[in-house]
């Protein structure tokens, strides 16, 4: 018997391993465990993971607190040792560039454990972002490099890491996207929308403290919001910390009061991508967001100085912007006339990531 302990700690995790599971049941000497760092739980999250998106809950709960970054990373460190000392695993698996997965990884390296890690050798080059830093600490930790575009191959040869360890098999965040379609075209999100007069829909996501916990900033949103709608009706489904850093600047009122912006809280996984797909234009500052907005070809506004995924921008249909209200209103009006750029799904974003992600492992541990 081989066991292998997938790590998560955030939704974003959790979407790129729904598909893992039921791959690894088809080999009866692999024992699968699913943990949670506890990074960030709540139920809202629970319902969605364990039972919209039909995966097991998680084996192992490390439950990990902490005020601040250091202290959750310690945590999660010296709760998850304890877990690979009672366990002992044959190998550990991290998703992405979350404190979790960098906790987890660390821990993995200094027991010696094999080390995976899924979406590898992704570089925005910014080290000013922690996930940046994130990402090559864990890369740097790795035995096994999963990739969902060439560009990672072409990041981690230049870092000196070795060919054979490298697996291009595709973005297991798509897998999710794929296998779900059926069931998130049956939401009912849109029946949550009042009368639009026939306006198209913007989705409109902002997080990042760079953009939303500065005034400047914030107004720079506001008036882009205001633009837009006035050709979109806008679905603005608000990040806690952005409705809080709205109210403290005291712009919530302003932008509640537009007709044409809808808010909505954190939407469940099903109905964010129900109204992903239904949209005509799609202005984020996500990660994810920009890889399954290129899958179903929806037109994106990233709003950053860079991406890590440069393959939504080079074959995707995402656009990479400062945060301009000016150009990024302009760049809303040629979606409304026809004019934005073609797009197509890049190599391997099939639907089958996973599987040939468990096949990489089985031969590996076997």
């Amino acid at each position: 018997m081989k066991k292998i302990i997938t790590c998560v700690g955030t939704r974003p995790n959790f979407i790129k391993v729904t598909q893992l599971h039921k791959y690894f049941a088809k080999y009866p000497f692999i024992q699968h465990k699913i943990l949670h760092t506890g990074q960030h739980f709540d139920q809202n999250m629970s319902d969605i993971f364990f039972e919209q998106l039909e995966i097991p809950a998680p084996e192992i709960y490390l439950e990990a607190t902490g005020t601040s970054q250091m202290s959750l990373l310690a945590d999660i460190m010296v709760k998850f040792e304890k877990v690979l000392l009672e366990e002992q695993p044959d190998l550990v698996m991290v998703p992405g560039d979350v404190n979790s997965s960098l906790a987890c990884a660390i821990v993995a390296n200094r027991l010696g454990i094999p080390l995976a890690h899924i979406e590898s050798g992704l570089r925005s080059f910014d080290r000013s972002m922690p996930e940046e830093i994130n990402r090559i600490l864990i890369d740097d930790l790795s035995d096994l490099f999963f990739i969902t575009e060439n560009s990672g191959i072409e990041h981690l040869v230049k870092e000196g890491k070795l060919k054979e360890k490298m697996h291009f098999v595709g973005n297991t965040m798509i897998d999710t996207l794929v296998n779900f379609q059926q069931k998130f075209d049956q939401s009912t999100i849109l029946n949550q929308l009042p009368s639009r007069d026939n306006k198209p829909i913007a989705t409109v996501t902002f997080h990042r403290p760079g953009n939303v916990d500065i005034l400047e900033n914030l107004e720079r949103i506001v008036t882009i919001l205001e633009g837009v709608s006035k050709q979109f009706t806008i679905v603005f489904p608000v990040h806690p910390r952005t409705r809080k850093k709205l109210e403290t600047f005291n712009l919530f009122t302003k932008v509640e009061r537009n007709p044409n912006i809808l808010l909505f809280p954190s939407l469940g996984y099903l109905d964010f991508m129900k109204l992903i797909k239904e949209s005509t234009l799609v202005i984020t500052d996500s990660g994810g967001i920009q890889e399954e907005t290129t899958y179903l070809k929806v037109p994106c506004v990233t709003v950053r100085p860079n991406t890590e995924r440069p393959v939504t921008i080079s074959e995707g249909s995402n656009t990479l912007m400062d945060l301009n209200p000016e150009e990024i209103i302009e760049l809303a009006n040629t979606v409304i006339d026809g004019k934005y750029k073609e797009s197509k799904v890049p190599e391997l974003w099939d639907g089958r990531a996973s599987e040939r992600l468990v096949e990489v492992l089985i031969n590996y541990l076997s």
